[in-house]
């Protein structure tokens, strides 16, 4: 049974993040639509589901690890500080956006805090995650069959 490690992060995040807009359990805050996500961004995101998107990101990289702190996320979530004409370095993104997240994917059950600190993902979180993998690789191989049968009638026209 193929899991999360077996599919690419994009594919997933994008099934996980449709998947947590669908099931309408994340409440999203009033200020997600004009909070930038780091200091060191100069515009608020464009995609108006970025925060699923981040929930779902979030989720999958405590899936993938034991025991992620909220510091481990922002620097994860972080990018380049443009500083003028010094050289650019890493900043760490916005830590009260990771934790709201965190809170919300621990409210639906996903997450849960851990002992030795940190954010861990629960059993039924493991078992959301698993499902939606499975989906989502069911649905690469039914695409990946068809466009070997679009080849073939192709080749055969020939």
């Amino acid at each position: 049974m193929p899991g999360v490690r077996d599919i690419s992060a994009d594919a997933f995040i994008t099934a996980y993040a449709s998947h947590l807009k669908r099931s309408g359990k994340i409440e999203v805050p009033t200020w997600a639509d004009i909070v930038k996500t780091g200091a060191f961004k100069e515009l608020a995101p464009y995609d108006p589901d970025w925060y699923y998107v981040r929930a779902a990101a979030i989720a999958r990289h405590i899936y993938l690890r034991k025991d992620v702190g909220i510091g481990a996320l922002a620097k994860l979530h972080g990018g380049r500080n443009r500083r003028g004409n010094r050289p650019s370095h890493h900043a760490d993104c916005s830590t009260s956006v990771q934790r709201r997240i965190c809170q919300s994917l621990e409210k639906i059950g996903v997450l849960e805090r851990s002992d030795n600190g940190g954010r861990r993902i629960t059993e039924s979180g493991q078992r959301d995650l698993d499902q939606i993998a499975t989906q989502v690789f069911d649905q690469a191989k039914e695409e990946e069959e068809e466009d070997e049968e679009e080849e073939e009638e192709e080749e055969d026209e020939e």
